[in-house]
């Protein structure tokens, strides 16, 4: 039995979505792979439909960095609505505790040290982390309570962009698996009045920032979507970059070590590994040796 050829266009880069609230983001990659005729698509790092903002899509070989976009720094702009607690810690939830006290900026301000650094955030019930195979918020759905434990993340920053008695907007940079969500529950806690998200917008995400984005209706404007398509390399850009010759690359893309040579040479950690202004390979480079862990399948 002959199989059904796709007649989906091979598409390899970045693509920086503005995601719109109320979209998921497997609802965003469908649509976007649907706008390019794309083979294969895929995101780096979740955004929920109330959130807006920067969601990196990857196509193609862009796939393969994933992985160093999702663990390079965030950044977000948050609302939290103070005097009430949600069980999903926003307000898509059901409201849980109230209180009527309100704080202000003063206590605000000396209490959000605490919450700078390195710290144990225990992450919302309802967030997308498995337990026993399953997502949180699927057994928090079914009623379950999730018992989820305290993880270590790291918060680079957390101001205070404007604040009333019944609000606060926040500005937060973080590393990989903060949540906006327990900062507000925590902080609200720690206060004694409660809060909830009541806006969130993702600012930044590893190298991409809001000046790279486009929104669907730009993209969908197919001279827009051939601007808003960036290269593979554009998920690499935090890395440190080896230029090598076609004979070396060759050598690379077959999986093969090569001896990195010239005065700039890293000695040790990761890089990735270009010819011609095209990425060849990315892997960790030990005593000199660059030891590739992918390759790329691009012409240069």
């Amino acid at each position: 039995m002959s199989q059904r050829r796709s007649n989906r266009a091979v598409v390899d880069g970045w693509v920086v979505l503005d995601k719109p609230v109320g979209l998921t983001s497997t609802q965003a990659v469908s649509r976007l792979k649907r706008i390019y005729n794309a083979q294969k698509a895929g995101h780096a790092g979740t955004l929920d439909p109330l959130a807006s903002g920067i969601l990196p899509v990857a196509f193609g070989e862009a796939t393969k960095t994933v992985p160093f976009v999702q663990d390079g720094e965030k950044a977000y702009r948050f609302t939290v609505k103070w005097g009430a607690e949600s069980n999903t810690d926003d307000s898509d939830g059901e409201i849980t505790r109230r209180s009527d006290k309100r704080p202000e900026r003063a206590e605000i301000e000396r209490l959000t040290p605490q919450f700078i650094g390195d710290i144990l955030q225990t992450p919302p019930q309802f967030s997308a982390i498995k337990i026993s195979g399953q997502r949180a918020y699927d057994l928090a759905r079914e009623g379950e309570t999730v018992e989820l434990k305290a993880r270590a993340v790291t918060i680079h920053s957390l101001t205070i962009e404007a604040c009333s008695p019944e609000e606060t907007v926040f500005y937060m940079a973080c590393g990989k698996g903060a949540y906006v969500r327990a900062i507000a529950r925590d902080l609200g806690r720690l206060m004694g009045c409660y809060g909830h998200v009541t806006a969130l917008r993702r600012t930044r995400v590893g190298p991409f920032v809001e000046d790279d984005s486009y929104t669907l209706d730009e993209i969908e404007n197919q001279k827009m979507a051939g601007e808003a398509l960036l290269s593979v390399e554009a998920g690499l850009t935090e890395l440190p970059c080896v230029v090598v010759d076609r004979d070396t690359a060759a050598r690379l893309r077959r999986g093969g070590s090569v001896i990195l040579r010239g005065r700039d040479a890293p000695a040790e950690g990761v890089v990735y590994a270009a010819c011609g202004g095209v990425p060849v390979a990315f892997g960790e480079v030990v005593e000199g040796a660059l030891e590739p862990s992918r390759v790329f399948n691009l012409p240069f």
